[in-house]
């Protein structure tokens, strides 16, 4: 008989073995801003490469030496980043790298990737690239890919369209992954697939389904632009309560409710910590997904995209008492986000091996 195999995803907030990133190549996503970008990212790997390692993906040697020249004029510690070459056709490592869970079979401990598939969100047609990054990733960790096959499926999944506690409780909204027309990216899923698929893969027993995402939002509907975990029991929810005439107003407040009546596993209520909005905030006329959750915790600091706005400040001090033996940095994501995402999306955590709870 084979044995048990008990998977569980670590919280973001665990111990990290390392963050991925790669570096960003296609000019299609900043049409306009492109060139600053490169100066966002050193900021990111130098405040990263500060006291965690940076595993970082370029296209090519050419590229490598770019970017190893950028760096050194930002003044990155080098000894904690390491590259690793391998083309790919965009850069948010959020939803494009395996999920890494921590699986238990009797006395034995490892680290799976778990190769959700990437389909570029089901809207872009270039994805081939990135749905190879499990693999190499595996090879090179000398772990075990894992592929999450459902009905005879693999199944789509992107990181960014989830949030967990580490605890076996899981965030998502009912648009990424319900919704029946649009970006549809398992068709004929329905909401108890979903919650099979998180059990077998993450080990999780608790979903929490929110409604919609936020304006903006080119994946439709993640998460990670909306709500947070920030503790087992304790989420940050963004609500703009200073303009009840923004489309955001009515989204955020129907996503209130559903949390303020929302149990995680071990039966007890959440605690919802209100995270402010930025003013809308647009280029060339499109609406961008401009949002404080879409912060990164690292081992020793939680990095938060600003964004030249008032509420920068606050979002900065309610996080900072959330994580008070973390430094709370703000990186100035203006220019990010008109690639359609910050920080969290560009961003996934390698979790330390050794992570396995006593239940």
């Amino acid at each position: 008989m084979a044995k048990e195999i008990k998977r569980r995803i670590p919280a973001e907030w665990e111990t990290h073995e390392a963050t991925i990133l790669a570096w960003p190549s296609n000019t299609e996503d900043w049409p306009g801003k492109f060139m600053p970008i490169h100066w966002v990212y050193s900021e990111i790997v130098k405040k990263l490469a500060e006291e965690e390692k940076v595993y970082l993906l370029v296209q090519d040697k050419k590229q490598k030496d770019f970017v190893t020249r950028v760096l050194e004029k930002a003044h990155v510690n080098a000894a904690n980043v390491s590259f690793y070459i391998l083309p790919t056709d965009r850069n948010w490592m959020r939803d494009v790298c395996p999920a890494f869970s921590v699986a238990k079979s009797g006395k034995h401990i490892i680290r799976e990737n778990i190769h959700f598939k990437f389909n570029g969100w089901a809207k872009y047609p270039n994805w081939k690239k990135d749905y190879k990054l499990p693999g190499f990733l595996s090879k090179k960790l000398g772990e075990p890919l894992v592929t999450a096959q459902y009905k005879n499926t693999h199944v789509v999944l992107e990181g960014g369209g989830i949030d967990y506690n580490g605890h076996g409780d899981l965030l998502t909204t009912e648009e990424c992954f319900l919704h029946p027309s649009v970006q549809v990216r398992n068709p004929g899923f329905d909401q108890q697939d979903y919650e099979a698929v998180f059990k077998k893969y993450l080990g999780i027993s608790n979903v929490i389904w929110l409604k919609n995402g936020i304006l903006g939002d080119d994946t439709h509907g993640h998460v990670d632009d909306l709500c947070r975990f920030v503790a087992k029991d304790k989420v940050v929810l963004c609500r703009d309560l200073k303009n009840n005439s923004d489309g955001n107003y009515a989204i955020l407040e129907e996503n209130n409710e559903r949390l303020r009546g929302a149990k995680i596993s071990d039966g007890s209520s959440l605690e919802v910590i209100t995270l402010p909005m930025p003013d809308p905030l647009y280029f060339d006329n499109l609406r961008l997904p401009a949002s404080y959750a879409n912060f990164y915790i690292a081992n020793h600091a939680v990095l938060v995209p600003t964004f030249n706005d008032p509420m920068d400040k606050i979002a900065l001090g309610i996080l900072a008492e959330l994580f008070h033996t973390r430094k709370v940095v703000g990186i100035h994501a203006v220019d990010l986000v008109w690639g359609l995402g910050t920080l969290h999306c560009l961003t996934h955590e390698l979790p330390a091996k050794i992570t396995i709870k006593n239940t």
